[in-house]
């Protein structure tokens, strides 16, 4: 478990970017460096987190968690790759930001958001090959970037995701290698109903004002509610919660979420403290935890059969489908945000180009980048 739990630290740490570049860590660390998993193993991990509702990125660690040493497994990876983020925005909740404003740190923030640039790049470019070898998965990547470019909304993903899984049980079964034996598949309906006991009790408890258990019962909902993870729970989040807190705590709490390392739902923490300040920890827990937990829940609905379902000539069909339409969901997140809030001149895009290079020839540990973006970051603030 300590293995687990202190890989997903040091990502916890690093991880810049979004969940488009949390997904190309995780494939760097878990698949090329680690072998925890092969690549086929993690695009379907990567495929199932996008139908279900919560923290996308987040789920492909608690899977991946789950996948090294089951359910104890899956926490250590949770608690991992969210303390560090879960800490930062706590403690900007209870104190000042103002050393973000120094132009040091704010010039190695800086430089991680182009390494964000090349990681996710870099996974674009391998899923590409893995995922995308037919012409049919070729052309449904390319319009799901297409379509998440022009029209970029989560019912615009949604939509997308749909259409590419018809397209690909119709025309990219044939010719996969899939086994002709019907796998047993057995849900765990257990997981099942605790989402479902939650979800109903979240609305009562939403209800009883100035308490622990209206946060609990407001962000569990929006855990539950929220598809695509990111910054697709902002919305949501103020629907929800956006009466509870001044209208410039709430942004700058989102201000925050994007300037730190790990899961942008760890915005709940912020606002977690910031309402219930008798006890602020307790409040950035609750909303953390009720955030989270929906989407893992779910995940651990289908997760132990999901080979098994995968294996099925239609549903690896679909699958298929859903993978190449992932891939454009990457080449779209590359950039937008990644690209256009982290290339900011032509230094910065001769950083991201002498990077990607230097990853794909000397293919050094993350963590030597890590230092190294930081390090550029920081001294071209300086000039």
């Amino acid at each position: 478990m300590w293995q687990i739990f202190s890989r997903f630290l040091a990502l916890g740490l690093i991880s810049f970017g979004g969940p488009a570049a949390h997904i190309g860590y995780f494939r760097e660390t878990f698949v090329k460096e680690l072998n925890w998993l092969d690549e086929k193993q993690y695009g379907s991990i990567v495929a199932l987190s996008q139908f279900m509702p919560g923290p996308g990125s987040s789920q492909v660690g608690f899977a991946i968690g789950y996948h090294k040493g089951g359910l104890a497994g899956a926490l250590a990876a949770f608690l991992g790759f969210t303390l560090p983020s879960f800490l930062l925005l706590f403690l900007f909740a209870v104190t000042s930001a103002k050393w973000l404003q120094v132009d040091a740190v704010a010039g190695a923030i800086h430089g991680l958001k182009l390494l964000a640039v090349v990681v996710v790049a870099d996974a674009t470019l391998a899923m590409f090959k893995q995922y995308c070898q037919r012409k049919t998965a070729q052309c449904l990547m390319l319009a799901t970037a297409f379509c998440l470019l022009v029209i970029p909304s989560l019912l615009t993903q949604m939509v997308v995701l749909a259409v590419a899984a018809v397209i690909g049980c119709l025309v990219l079964t044939r010719g996969d290698n899939i086994s002709p034996e019907t796998p047993h598949i057995k849900l765990n309906y257990s997981w099942l109903g605790l989402f479902i006991i939650g979800l109903v009790a979240s609305f009562f408890l939403a209800n009883k004002p100035d308490s622990v258990g209206q946060i609990f019962g407001q962000f569990y909902q929006v855990g539950s509610l929220v598809f695509g993870g990111g910054h697709v729970v902002l919305p949501l989040l103020e629907a929800n919660v956006g009466e509870l807190v001044t209208q410039d705590r709430f942004l700058t709490g989102y201000a925050l979420a994007q300037a730190i390392p790990g899961p942008m739902f760890t915005l709940a923490t912020f606002l977690g403290a910031d309402i219930w300040q008798e006890s602020p920890m307790l409040g950035a827990i609750v909303a953390t935890v009720a955030i989270f937990v929906p989407g893992f829940l779910l995940m651990l609905v289908g997760l132990k059969s999901w080979h098994a379902i995968s294996q099925r000539p239609v549903i690896a069909g679909g699958l298929a489908g859903v993978n190449s339409a992932v891939v454009g969901l990457l080449l779209a997140a590359l950039y937008q945000p990644v690209f256009t809030t982290g290339v900011m001149s032509s230094l910065d895009m001769g950083l991201v180009l002498v990077g990607f290079g230097v990853l794909k020839v000397a293919k050094p540990n993350i963590v030597l980048l890590v230092i190294g973006f930081a390090m550029a970051g920081s001294a071209v603030s300086m000039l």
